[in-house]
């Protein structure tokens, strides 16, 4: 064999070699082999890396501990409630409404594990029919022996093994008909009569139906979830506006109109008045005494004072003022910061989706964020004394079924959001 021929045979040699050699590194798994380095994480719309890990686990994180302050909270603040004769038939023992809240969550947390699974294409063809259910109900809740009447408001339907609130159901129905809404009349978001009329009726609607309850809280949130997917979704500035005043000459004209509701914002204002500290004022009064003795760490948990029949609806309403007594300043500032990671977690996956020309997800999730952060904000104010008493529990935390089970359905439906933008983003199909 000549020299050249040769060389040719051992440099075939080494580069089969080679070749082997970068085949075992792209197959192998065992000790000692290399992976192609591959990023996890994708750059998004604000420059910001998405972890490819499946799902948002630090937010199911911050979920499952508001969950469990809240159960712990409810068990406290109504331990007392047997002792009184007034409160006794509504809870007749001392661990009556923790067992009924712990349901609830096992209620809640089986209905989420069922929704995550569910594509978000779905929610959207489904959006409208769900509003029309929630129209439904909030109907049927009206209905003498059909609707539960509890201190001169009718707002609950009895199931049995839990009584199921429709305003918490027209909540989420109205951030997913909004959202579709949007999706839908994209072309024309500039023409005031074809796009923003048509919403504008369907919320004066829930509006009528809510305060013949009465549940002006739950209208609230619903049009600022409402009106909060038309400006995210694009809607003219002016007609924007314009809604919101006419909203607000709406919320005055009942407040002037209703003797008892301005009654209420008179006692918000100077709420140590003789003439409202045993009346509509009460509440308000107690909420500040509480969190005053809480000072910065608290009196300890389950050393509230307050909940001991002085405070009126500790469970619910004002769960976060005993949170205050008992954990202190640092316990509310704790709550807060979760609440607003939370809301900006939301926000920042819905602009993930619509960075991903996803808009009925993305402005879906940001209704959520919008939901969860405003009526977080709404209670909060409440308790502290920055906004008028008005009957909105803390999310995920207060006691009551429905609310829960819907909260927990809501943040399920984000959280699928963002494993179909993971999905995407890995090169996926969602």
């Amino acid at each position: 064999m000549s020299r050249a021929a040769s060389a040719a045979a051992v440099g075939a040699r080494s580069g089969l070699a080679a070749l082997k050699e970068r085949a075992s590194r792209w197959l192998g798994r065992g000790a000692g082999s290399e992976t192609l380095p591959i990023r996890d994480w994708v750059s998004v719309s604000n420059g910001q890396p998405a972890r490819l890990l499946g799902f948002d686990q630090m937010m199911v994180c911050v979920v499952i501990a508001l969950l469990a302050l809240g159960l712990v909270m409810v068990y406290s603040t109504s331990i007392a409630l047997p002792d009184d004769p007034r409160t006794a038939r509504v809870a007749p023992t001392h661990h009556y409404l923790m067992v009924r809240h712990a349901f609830g969550l096992l209620i809640a947390l089986g209905a989420s594990l069922a929704v995550v699974q569910v594509p978000l294409r779905l929610w959207e063809r489904w959006a409208p029919w769900l509003f029309v259910a929630a129209l439904v109900l909030l109907v049927l809740v009206l209905i003498p022996h059909i609707g539960r009447a509890s201190k001169g408001a009718r707002r609950w339907i009895p199931l049995g093994f839990m009584s199921f609130q429709p305003s918490e159901l027209a909540k989420l129905g109205i951030a997913m008909y909004a959202a579709s809404y949007m999706v839908r009349k994209m072309e024309i978001k500039e023409h005031f009569t074809r796009a923003v009329a048509p919403m504008a009726a369907a919320l004066a609607v829930i509006g009528v139906l809510l305060l013949a309850e009465p549940d002006m809280g739950a209208f609230i949130v619903i049009a600022a979830i409402a009106m909060g997917i038309l400006f995210l979704g694009g809607v003219n500035g002016r007609m924007f506006l314009l809604s919101i005043a006419v909203l607000l000459g709406a919320f005055v004209s009942m407040i002037i109109a209703s003797p008892w509701r301005a009654e209420r914002i008179l006692a918000f204002l100077s709420p140590w008045d003789p003439l409202y500290a045993q009346g509509k004022g009460y509440q308000l009064t107690h909420s500040l005494i509480a969190l005053g003795r809480g000072e910065i760490f608290g009196q300890g948990l389950g050393s509230s004072v307050e909940k001991l029949h002085y405070l009126p609806e500790a469970h619910t309403d004002f769960l976060l003022a005993v949170i205050g007594e008992e954990l202190g300043f640092v316990g509310v500032a704790l709550v807060i910061a979760a609440f607003f990671w939370l809301t900006r977690r939301i926000f920042h996956i819905g602009r993930q989706a619509i960075a991903l020309d996803r808009v009925f997800s993305g402005l879906l999730a940001q209704g959520i964020g919008i939901w969860m952060g405003g009526q977080a904000f709404i209670n909060m104010g409440v308790n502290l004394g920055v906004l008028p008493t008005k009957g909105l529990t803390l999310p995920l935390m207060s006691y009551g079924g429905s609310a829960i089970l819907m909260n927990c359905v809501a943040l399920a439906i984000v959280l699928r959001v963002d494993i179909e933008n993971r999905q995407l983003m890995r090169g996926g199909r969602a």
